[in-house]
């Protein structure tokens, strides 16, 4: 079994930051950590005095473990579509960057 991370960066719509951490804090954190193989999950803000501009104002970090994390995307656009995991309208989609990572330690 290995051990990954999957780093979600990501931003909400003008104005709707309250709304888009609310959605993200207390529906979409569950949602994804009920997935098999999603051992838990950490999120963070970036902050002004960052030396390089992130890919989103907001990154989640997701525990894996599992033998393929590609099992973790498809179980999630699996559950998308049926509707099971609802995403929120606050979210700018446009920012929203999905990467794998293995642990190397």
């Amino acid at each position: 079994m290995g051990s990954y991370v999957m780093a979600v960066w990501s931003s909400a719509k003008p104005g709707r930051d309250d709304e888009y951490n609310e959605w993200y804090d207390k529906v979409h954190i569950a949602d994804i950590c009920a997935i098999p193989g999603v051992t838990g999950a950490k999120r963070y803000e970036a902050i002004p005095a960052s030396p390089a501009k992130p890919d989103g104002d907001y990154l989640a970090m997701y525990e894996l473990e599992l033998d393929d994390p590609t099992a973790v995307l498809a179980e999630i656009g699996k559950r998308g579509q049926s509707g099971q995991m609802k995403i929120s309208d606050a979210i700018d989609s446009g920012t929203a960057k999905m990467m794998l990572l293995k642990r190397r330690l």
